[in-house]
């Protein structure tokens, strides 16, 4: 199982980000517009549609408030696995958000990589033009 690590420092407070990340079904607007185009709610599993045009099912698993952390897993693409984790903590006078990973095949690890360090790139100029 490959395992992927991914953070970004950004000038923006945690309490701002995790507020935007906990909102689980506004990724499109709040937290990667663009690299996200849509996002619904059905119950506890959010419909995502990637600039791409893929479109995940993605169970939340937990949304912790007080670690600032959220899980979930992606269901309907390429992977057999995928379980992330996107973690917001205090950095200075910023944040450090990090991006956890485990999926399956290993052979999509790279690709997967590539997507999520793009992901954290728009969050960062997203939260500092504002």
């Amino acid at each position: 199982m490959a395992t992927l690590h991914n953070s970004v420092r950004i000038a923006a407070a945690p309490e701002a980000i995790w507020e935007a990340a906990r909102d689980v079904g506004a990724l499109h607007t709040r937290l990667v517009p663009g690299f996200v185009v849509d996002t619904r709610l059905e119950g506890d599993v959010r419909v995502v549609t990637f600039g791409t045009g893929q479109v995940l099912r993605e169970p939340i698993l937990s949304v912790d408030d007080e670690r600032r952390r959220l899980a979930w897993a992606a269901l309907g693409g390429k992977t057999t696995h995928y379980n992330a984790v996107l973690e917001v903590q205090a950095d200075g006078a910023g944040s450090r958000v990090t991006w956890t990973t485990d999926l399956l095949p290993n052979e999509l690890a790279s690709a997967i990589d590539a997507m999520q360090q793009q992901a954290l790139a728009i969050m960062k100029k997203t939260f500092e033009r504002t």
